[in-house]
């Protein structure tokens, strides 16, 4: 990967923060092989949402978009959470009105 990742991640590596707000990791269990086949996938169907975009084919974008969800729910960044102790997603929240809101605001400003 180049360079290090510029967003804080939550001490429980479920969350990286952006401009305030939580947004969910990848599976940090995935094998290697299936992380790097469905970051491929992600890669190619966000090519095609552009692709789609530039020449104003809404069907095209429609399957293209479906794509990308495809690929963040294999890599489990949508859908079902892929911790096992019950803790509820708060992926998209604010950070500020999450448990993680005293974390965030210790760290050093950006």
């Amino acid at each position: 990967m180049a360079g290090a990742d510029p967003h804080p991640h939550t001490p429980d590596g479920r969350y990286f923060v952006v401009k305030g707000r939580l947004w969910r990791l990848s599976n940090p269990d995935l094998a290697p092989e299936r992380r790097e086949a469905l970051v491929k996938q992600l890669m190619a169907a966000r090519r095609e949402v552009g692709a789609a975009r530039k020449t104003g084919d809404k069907q095209r974008e429609r399957a293209a978009r479906a794509a990308v969800d495809e690929a963040k729910h294999g890599l489990g960044e949508r859908g079902p959470v892929w911790w096992t102790d019950g803790t509820p997603d708060l992926n998209r929240h604010m950070v500020k009105n999450t448990p993680y809101a005293h974390w965030y605001a210790e760290l050093p400003p950006p």
